[in-house]
C-alpha cells in the first residue's frame, strides 16, 4: 500500500513523507515508519496530551485505525484563534460602512440589498 503522512509544523510550511507499507497496517505504524517523530520528537508527546490530532483525508481517526491504500495521514494543530473570533476581529476593522451585505447600497433601496 502506498501511503502518505503530512505535518505543518508551522503556518505555510507543510511536509510529506510516502511510505511503502503492508495490508493491515495501522495510523501507528505509519507514523512511526515514516520518521516524522524523528524529525519532530514533541509529536508523540503532543498526541499523548491530546494537543495534536490525526485524520486520513480530513477525516479524524484514531492511532490503531486500519489503512486503505492511497490514504493520506494528517496531523492537525491546534487551532490558535477560533475561527469566528478571527471573522468578527477582520469585520470589525474593516467597518460596518466597508463590508458585508450594506457595502454597496442603491439609491433608494431597501437596507441589506
Amino acid at each position: 500500500m502506498k501511503i502518505a503522512v503530512t505535518y505543518a509544523p508551522s503556518q505555510r510550511l507543510a511536509q510529506e513523507w510516502l511510505l511503502e507499507l503492508t495490508e493491515g497496517s495501522t495510523v501507528q505504524l505509519a507514523l512511526e515508519q515514516s520518521g516524522v517523530q524523528a524529525d519532530f520528537s514533541d509529536i508523540p508527546e503532543l498526541l499523548a496530551r491530546g494537543d495534536l490530532s490525526l485524520g486520513i483525508w480530513g477525516r479524524i481517526c484514531h492511532v490503531d485505525q486500519v489503512l486503505a491504500d492511497q490514504d493520506r495521514i494528517e496531523i492537525y494543530r491546534p487551532l490558535r484563534v477560533d475561527p469566528k473570533v478571527a471573522r468578527r476581529e477582520r469585520f470589525r476593522g474593516q467597518g460596518v460602512k466597508r463590508a458585508g451585505l450594506f457595502s454597496k447600497k442603491r439609491e433608494g433601496g431597501k437596507a441589506g440589498y
